[in-house]
């Protein structure tokens, strides 16, 4: 059982804002400010090296399959070990490939194949970080004010997204995407040593009867709520459509109709100011219909691959991905939220591993194909169809009774050690776009 560590304070800060929380968002913001180019860079490097976009889409595959086939052990093993070790060791591996990724591309020798296994690295690490990050994080706050502490983390995080994003893009542009990658491997280092001072003192051993038993107890955790489980199948497509048509039609669209990196990471950035406003708005409204809100909220996320697929111009674009920030913000606050209500702490890692194994699995078959659909039906089309998708999906979750009467809780007290979650397979940056909020994956949202 882990003990909130509001009491742990300095005089100034809110009663919810202790060491661990400051410490947590400090390496969140650095990362992000990091990662945001970096999301840009692994494209451009791998079109620099000469690929297509195929090979750019297999690239980010190579990713995801690492994190993938270890999420379900990760969750296991942040439920098992020290939450803020675990953590600490995968930023240490995530600093250490994504360096010899810039290292190959400063060199001007990358290849493919070496860029796929730098990748995969970075996605086993992101596999194990990503569960543990879960419970750490949202164990530094009390029930009453976890939705504000969220909402504020989140604001820090994707502001620093905000202002990488538009450095990332002008750093490619004047250097090339190799130091833009160095830097992000320099974020991971330091952001890593914040997280080694994390205070744990307090923190009670967890006992296990075993890894298989944990999995199962987190599957029952999962499959009894139909509100939990299907909208993890909902962003299970969602996040695939949405990583083809950022992480490989959004570069290629962006080098041929709308200048180069530099407006595609401006794009990127008006994602983030409006998942920044999102979220600001998120401190002050609570609506009472969590899911049913955040569900409808879901919809303008589908206006960023048909703003790609006309394409649009760069400002109707950026006011197009402003929007979709804005409204996938109210819609992860309120997941948070949700999970916070419904979730025990000590089963959180692991509930949150299956989350985002749900949430990322069809992430490299959507990646590896968008080449071939590209080729097959047309960029275009290709865009219009993760449109379409999206929405539908998101039809089909509100048509589970669960998912419209699920209300928020006021005036309860929340089960002792209940903590919230992320966005199913959303970190900072979008969903399913292979960024590296925190580990060079799919999504991260820690």
């Amino acid at each position: 059982m882990t003990i909130p560590s509001a009491s742990r304070r300095r005089p100034g800060r809110p009663a919810w804002a202790g060491r661990n929380y400051t410490l947590l968002t400090a390496a969140a913001v650095v990362t992000g400010l990091g990662n945001a180019g970096a999301l840009i860079a692994a494209a451009f490097a791998v079109l620099e090296a000469g690929g297509d976009g195929g090979d750019v889409g297999l690239v980010a595959a190579a990713r995801t399959v690492p994190l993938v086939v270890f999420l379900l052990i990760g969750g296991a093993v942040a439920d098992r070990l020290p939450r803020h070790r675990v953590m600490v060791a995968a930023n240490t591996l995530n600093c250490l490939s994504q360096a010899a990724f810039a290292a190959l591309v400063l060199s001007g020798e990358a290849r493919l194949w070496q860029m796929a296994v730098l990748s995969a690295l970075g996605g086993t690490g992101q596999a194990f970080f990503s569960p543990a990050a879960e419970g750490m994080l949202l164990s530094t706050v009390d029930g009453e004010q976890a939705g504000r502490a969220f909402a504020i983390f989140r604001m820090g995080m994707n502001g620093a997204q905000i202002g990488g994003a538009a450095l990332g893009g002008a750093l490619i542009a004047a250097f090339g995407p190799g130091w833009v990658l160095a830097v992000d491997a320099a974020a991971f280092a330091v952001a890593g040593a914040l997280r080694a001072f994390l205070d744990v003192g307090r923190t009670a051993r967890r006992e296990s009867a075993g890894m298989l038993r944990d999995l199962r107890e987190g599957w029952r955790e999962v499959a009894g709520r139909p509100w939990l489980w299907g909208i993890v199948v909902q962003f299970s497509v969602v996040n695939a459509v949405v990583a083809a048509a950022e992480s490989v039609y959004g570069p290629l669209v962006a080098e041929e109709h709308l200048g180069g990196a530099r407006p595609w990471g401006l794009a990127l950035a008006a994602f983030g100011a409006g998942t920044l406003l999102g979220g600001l708005l998120m401190t002050r409204w609570k609506p009472r219909r969590l899911l049913l809100v955040g569900t409808v909220c879901v919809f303008p996320f589908a206006l960023p691959s048909a703003a790609l697929a006309v394409p649009l111009p760069v400002p109707a674009l950026c006011a197009v991905m402003f929007g979709a920030g804005v409204s996938i913000e109210v819609f992860g606050v309120s997941w948070m939220t949700a999970l916070h209500q419904e979730i025990p702490e000590d089963k959180l890692s692991r509930v949150a591993a299956y989350d985002w194994f749900g949430s990322v699995s069809m992430v490299p078959l959507a990646t590896a194909l968008a080449g071939p659909a590209e080729s097959a039906f047309g960029r275009t089309a290709a865009l219009w169809g993760c449109s379409a998708l999206i929405v539908l999906l998101t039809v089909a979750v509100l048509a589970v009774p669960e998912v419209r009467r699920l209300r928020r809780r006021t005036g309860a007290p929340v089960a002792e050690g209940v903590v919230a979650a992320g966005l199913p397979g959303v970190p900072g940056g979008l969903p399913g776009v292979p960024g590296q909020a925190d580990g060079p994956g799919p999504v991260s949202r820690c």
